[in-house]
């Protein structure tokens, strides 16, 4: 083990503590709320929502106290809010409440953040493995040779959802030779996996992200960075199950294990 290497992963899981447990952060979802094309209200939330083509809609009233990303005033009639898949995407906010549009699937839903909310109040920390360097290893990235594929998983809200996938990485733990499936997040990788000690020592899965592969398919998977999806820290996330072939058959003693309450 190197102190850079340590030092590093240190400076990691900090800041994924810090990430998750911000005013905003993933402990904060108190809801997900998926919109129908008719106008509709929220519990907890004032106005009349619904999706279209465009994105998320409101209409709402100046007292009802719902600002738009930007605005300097409170709505007053209705507004168009885009998802996060845009590249001009919204949100607005109630008070301390921060409202997001997500779309997955082609369907809209409103996301509310809450910082009182009590998973947020209750949380002390992530615990995870110590750091080992000989769970940091060599992989190589192979892409599928008809591009993308999309595999259909259950995730974590019941509804199964297809997962798109670019390709696989072969390691070896151990003298044991695996592979996993694979997707591509900008030009790093990333992953869904289970092991052995899931849902035991450890969360029922995990995430894993990788760096860009080199020309010659070359990357490093270090299970020490496996975190825990976002589901583990509130239960309106929809997080995909790991596809077929993901789940090792040994324990990864390496990474994030459980969310830690007072």
């Amino acid at each position: 083990m190197t102190a850079t290497a340590a030092e590093d992963w240190k400076h990691w899981s900090d800041g994924r503590a810090a990430s998750v447990s911000a005013r905003h952060g993933q402990l904060a979802l108190t809801g997900t709320h998926w919109l129908e094309p008719e106008p509709a209200e929220i519990p907890g939330l004032p106005g009349h929502w619904w999706a279209d083509a465009e994105g998320v809609r409101v209409r709402a009233a100046a007292g009802d106290g719902i600002t738009a990303t930007g605005a300097d005033t409170p709505v007053d009639g209705e507004v168009l809010l885009r998802p996060e898949s845009d590249p001009a995407a919204d949100t607005a906010t109630l008070g301390d409440l921060l409202l997001v549009p997500i779309e997955r699937e082609g369907e809209l839903a409103l996301r509310v953040f809450d910082p009182a909310s009590p998973r947020r109040a209750a949380f002390a920390g992530i615990s995870a493995h110590p750091y080992a360097p000989e769970w940091a290893v060599p992989a190589i990235f192979t892409p599928f040779e008809d591009g993308t594929q999309s595999v259909v998983v259950p995730n974590a809200d019941g509804r199964e959802r297809p997962l798109a996938v670019t390709g696989q990485i072969a390691f070896t733990v151990a003298g044991e030779h695996r592979t996993l499936t694979v997707s591509r997040s900008g030009n790093r990788l990333s992953g869904v996996i289970a092991d052995a000690g899931s849902g035991i020592d450890t969360y029922r899965f995990r995430f894993i992200t990788l760096p860009a592969p080199d020309a010659d398919g070359r990357t490093v998977l270090d299970f020490n960075r496996a975190y825990l999806p976002p589901c583990a820290f509130s239960d309106h996330f929809i997080c995909p199950f790991p596809p077929p072939g993901n789940r090792l058959d040994f324990a990864v003693e390496a990474g994030e294990k459980q969310v830690l309450n007072r």
